[in-house]
């Protein structure tokens, strides 16, 4: 299960011309949103740089295995049912070892001018808590020196592993992975759960021991980065993020990295920020918990969040209503398992969720305000610039589904021609 063996397998845009990391390459990606790209020759660096690589759902399900209508339930049944990777004592991963660490060798993107330097941004930190075990989770990263980054770290689970660890936390990032490690990297499970368990459910994984710490990494990473997540902290940003707009500057903690180990002839993966890629990747994860969830308390079909919403803030659940109070209940649902989501529609069994006018013209003729309308004030997404400085925002459910108390017919879909 490699990165290299997924490209082979998909169509490609080549780019055989030298192209410039700084900026450039970003700027065709961005025009190239949805089709993965691989630049061959890449100024001042012997790596090619691919991008796009996750940009749609038929890629997603292209490395899966499964149809695009089954992703849901194939990742839902993976979070279930997480099963532990292979490890094995040798990993094309460390086909070639540098341990005169520098960082400037890489292809590493700049995304925008207003970017504080050049940004690792499909790096797959893997890091170890005595506790809590392995965790597997996406942060960005900009390079500060040769072998020193500066990361976002959000307050997630290796947030607490930084916090918990009294001296330097040994860290791995991994860059160029195959899709189904990095949706695991991105879902957000239990801090208990090791994110390499259920992408080993999702296809099956093979892990190898890093050569300067006792960490495991997946054996066909294009390059991994070893080292240390100090004490030290360094101002961080701004940068493009999955809303379309810009993060604040933070301290954050730097990385020392101490060794570097990639295969022959290496791939670096690059992660165009504000793209359909980023918004599949963070919000993708997310469908299935929020599918379980609304399952507890009646019975969920299918979950999107929308490309409108920055597949974020936004989310569209469709049931099969059986009860009255289906509606709501899935509105609450939903809103409690995913805290970060905003705006989201319940829909019946035969609206397509993934047709926006769909999705709008059951607004228009199921969704009275008056009735069917859910609004609370609560603390919501960090990522949302309309919400206040503590996070507190405003959040609406619209049960868009049948009433009730209605005649069914009244509501039905006119099919022409049949």
């Amino acid at each position: 299960m490699s990165l290299r063996e997924f490209l082979n397998e998909i169509n490609v845009v080549r780019i055989q011309e030298k192209v410039d990391p700084y900026l450039e390459i970003a700027k065709i990606l961005n025009e190239n949103d949805g089709r993965v790209v691989i630049f061959d020759k890449v100024e001042n660096s012997r790596f090619k740089v691919v991008g796009n690589v996750c940009s749609s759902r038929e890629n997603f399900a292209k490395a899966l295995g499964v149809k695009k209508g089954n992703l849901l339930k194939k990742i839902s049944n993976a979070i279930k049912k997480p099963e532990e990777p292979t490890i094995v004592n040798k990993g094309a991963c460390q086909e070639v070892t540098e341990k005169n660490v520098d960082l400037s060798k890489l292809p590493i993107l700049t995304y925008t001018r207003r970017d504080m330097g050049p940004y690792i941004t499909s790096g797959v930190f893997i890091a170890s808590d005595p506790e809590y075990g392995i965790n597997a989770s996406f942060h960005r990263a900009s390079l500060i020196s040769k072998d020193r980054l500066v990361a976002r770290i959000c307050q997630r689970d290796l947030y607490k592993y930084i916090e918990r660890s009294k001296n330097e936390l040994d860290v791995a990032i991994c860059i160029g992975l195959h899709p189904s490690i990095l949706l695991s990297a991105a879902i957000s499970a239990d801090i208990s759960v090791n994110e390499l368990t259920i992408a080993n459910s999702l296809k099956k994984l093979e892990l190898v021991k890093c050569k300067t710490n006792d960490l495991l990494v997946p054996v066909n990473s294009e390059i991994v980065l070893e080292g240390k997540i100090t004490k030290e902290r360094y101002e961080e940003g701004p940068f493009p993020d999955v809303t379309r707009t810009y993060d604040i500057v933070r301290d954050e903690p730097i990385i020392e990295i101490n060794c570097i180990t990639h295969r022959k002839n290496p791939i670096y993966q690059a992660l165009l920020p504000a793209s359909r890629e980023h918004e599949l990747l963070m919000g993708m994860p997310r469908e299935p918990v929020i599918y379980n969830s609304v399952n507890k308390v009646c019975r969920c079909k299918d979950v999107l969040l929308t490309h409108g919403g920055c597949s974020w803030l936004h989310g569209v659940v469709q049931i099969e209503k059986i009860n009255p109070k289906d509606g709501k209940s899935a509105i609450e649902a939903a809103l409690k398992a995913h805290p970060s989501m905003k705006h989201v529609i319940v829909v019946d069994d035969d609206i397509n969720i993934h047709n926006p006018e769909e999705v709008e013209w059951a607004i228009a003729t199921r969704f009275q305000a008056g009735n069917d309308l859910i609004r609370k004030r609560e603390k919501g997404s960090s990522l949302d610039p309309s919400a206040g400085e503590d996070r507190i925002t405003y959040k609406m459910g619209l049960d868009a589904t049948i009433p009730f108390n209605r005649p069914k017919k009244k509501f039905e879909k006119i099919s022409l021609g049949e």
